[in-house]
């Protein structure tokens, strides 16, 4: 590597070598034209013949001769290089090219797959908005019904009746059924004495225990739990008078709550309104352990109605037993009806073939046997 004039050349270069070679040929005619001039310089004033001036002159003539075909052959030479190079220029221009073309190409293509899988989950979250939207939707609708008391009640007593048609059979309990002092019950378990039909009513306190929720100092928490108590209090209280009634319902009654949260608040900060409701005799139940309660009544009733049927079961039993006696006499009867004539066939069988052998003898007018067996009957002579 050499540098002329800020420029930097590679030795290997065939332009560099071509141009080293044209200057090298360069200076070696300058030498020679020196050197003939001084020799020039010297025989003259040596004072050589002019012969031998001629043929220094007719040598030096052909020198440079020699030298233009060198001239010649180094030209020739650098524009084959020149040739050369230009072509692996183009070459490597046209791989170039081609590479700089195929990168493009499967750049595009992954663009262009990158594009759809772009649109595609753009695509997702257009349908994951609209459902957000419409869920939002249906929360506020939700919202609006359970802002409603009626609704919020309506919202208790559905809940409750799909809890109930689930475990129970349909038989064994009535909705909305009216009791003897006037009060309607949400759902009335026809359950045997003792304990008697039990009531279910659906009680939702939801604005108190939203009021709870929503304290943000100790004060406001304080009176909101206060007013929770209150509420949860007054519906132990209505349930224990409205729907325990002597002698037409058991002496309990259940209260649906149809919120998880709620139970668990009332369980978790307020077991003192648990305890109270223990001696009301009203039993808190949410969605959860309302359906436990109601598979283990499934298993009293199950349990009532077998016992009930025990003596129906009993007498069935007992007919079916005299019934498979008669069958077995029966068979017995039909047993000795098949031995008697299994020996009818017998005896029939053995008339038969002596019935055969006398037959055949008469045939054959053989009399000597018969003889033996009988008295042989004589023909008459006229």
């Amino acid at each position: 590597m050499i540098s002329l004039g800020g420029e930097n050349y590679a030795l290997d270069d065939p332009l560099v070598l071509a141009a080293l070679g044209a200057g090298a040929v360069a200076l070696l005619l300058v030498l020679l034209l020196v050197l003939s001039i001084r020799a020039a310089n010297r025989t003259a004033r040596l004072g050589y013949p002019l012969s031998q001036l001629s043929q220094r002159v007719q040598a030096l003539s052909e020198g440079q001769e020699r030298l233009s075909g060198g001239l010649h052959h180094v030209t020739e030479a650098q524009a084959q290089s020149q040739t050369a190079m230009l072509q692996l220029m183009e070459r490597r221009l046209a791989e170039v090219q081609g590479q700089m073309a195929e990168t493009l190409h499967g750049t595009t293509r992954r663009t262009a797959h990158s594009l759809g899988e772009l649109q595609e989950r753009l695509k997702t979250i257009d349908r994951a908005q609209e459902n957000i939207s419409r869920l939002s939707g249906d929360v506020l609708s939700l919202q609006d019904i359970l802002s409603n008391k009626q609704t919020r009640g309506a919202f208790g007593e559905i809940q409750l009746n799909d809890l109930v048609r689930q475990a129970l059979p349909p038989d064994s309990y009535d909705m909305q059924q009216t009791l003897s002092n006037g009060r309607r019950a949400d759902c009335l378990i026809g359950m045997p004495e003792p304990p008697g039909p039990i009531v279910i009513d659906a009680k939702f306190p939801l604005e108190a225990y939203e009021a709870l929720r929503r304290a943000e100092d100790k004060e406001a928490r304080t009176r909101a739990a206060q007013s929770f108590r209150l509420s949860v209090r007054k519906h132990l209280r209505d349930i224990a008078e409205r729907y325990i009634i002597e002698g037409e319902t058991a002496d309990s009654a259940l209260m649906f709550l149809p919120s998880e949260a709620v139970y668990a608040e009332l369980h978790g900060n307020h077991p003192e309104i648990v305890r109270e409701g223990f001696a009301l005799r009203v039993w808190i139940v949410s969605p959860t352990t309302c359906m436990a309660t109601l598979n283990t009544l499934r298993a009293v009733l199950k349990d009532a109605r077998m016992r009930e049927q025990a003596g129906a079961i009993r007498r069935e039993l007992g007919l079916l037993n005299a019934d498979v006696e008669r069958l077995g006499q029966r068979v017995e009867n039909l047993d000795k009806h098949f031995g008697q004539a299994a020996k009818d066939v017998a005896e029939i069988k053995v008339s038969a073939e002596k019935a055969g052998r006398r037959a055949t003898r008469l045939d054959s007018f053989d009399f000597e046997e018969a003889e033996g067996e009988g008295r042989v009957v004589p023909l008459s002579r006229g």
